[in-house]
């Protein structure tokens, strides 16, 4: 299991968009991947959850994969979570 602290950063106002896309990228691997901020918790591979989750720009949060390809899941989604662009 690995776990790995990322401060969101996303363009202004284009939360929606990035959630899609992290669903997309975490399914793309075996682990299984959560995100965690305070007392909310999501499976980054369900797009509802992730919508619920509350994603925003400046959010910290708790990315946790496990699997065998858990650290190429966890680069994979933080490099997502930080597309200021």
């Amino acid at each position: 299991m690995l776990t790995k602290h990322i401060t969101v950063d996303l363009p202004a106002n284009q939360e929606s968009r990035p959630v899609a896309m992290l669903v997309q990228v975490a399914s793309q691997y075996e682990s299984v991947i959560h995100m965690e901020s305070g007392t909310v918790k999501a499976n980054v591979k369900s797009i509802m959850g992730m919508m619920a989750f509350g994603l925003k720009n400046g959010m910290e949060v708790s990315v946790t994969a496990d699997g065998r390809d858990e650290a190429d899941a966890v680069a994979a989604l933080e490099k997502q979570l930080n597309r200021a662009c």
